[in-house]
């Protein structure tokens, strides 16, 4: 699985470039293998990014903008799909990539006290209120 992120690397915008720039030091701090795309010095890869990002992603003048990100061939989204799941803390799921083992996205397992512990009865909710 590789994911590719469609980046214009000569794009006049300063906010297209800030996002990108998100993206990746985002997949590259957390050590996720991506493959950057330039779509701006290759027209293959500009022409297969237009083609695969599904219609109703596209914004009205129907060009997406980079970064549009995939997962091989299926589409995961653009930046504000990524920072969305950045901030809920889901990004692997967005990217359609298992959950690394030291991820804090792990249920913890229950501990011995936890298992152990019953709700209070009635009588024993008011004694503890005494």
């Amino acid at each position: 699985m590789v994911i590719r992120v469609f980046v214009a690397t000569s794009s006049g915008s300063t906010a297209i470039r800030k996002k990108q720039q998100e993206v990746v030091g985002f997949l590259e701090a957390n050590k996720i293998d991506f493959q950057e795309l330039d779509i701006a010095g290759n027209e293959d890869n500009r022409l297969w990014m237009r083609e695969h990002v599904p219609s109703e992603k596209k914004p009205q003048n129907g060009i997406p903008l980079p970064p549009q990100i995939f997962n091989e061939e299926g589409y995961c989204g653009d930046f504000e799909s990524f920072f969305s799941a950045k901030e809920e803390n889901s990004v692997h799921s967005f990217l359609g990539i298992g959950t690394p083992p030291d991820s804090k996205d792990e249920e913890l397992p229950e501990t011995e006290d936890e298992e152990d512990e019953q709700p209070l009865t009635e009588d024993e909710d008011e004694e503890m209120a005494e």
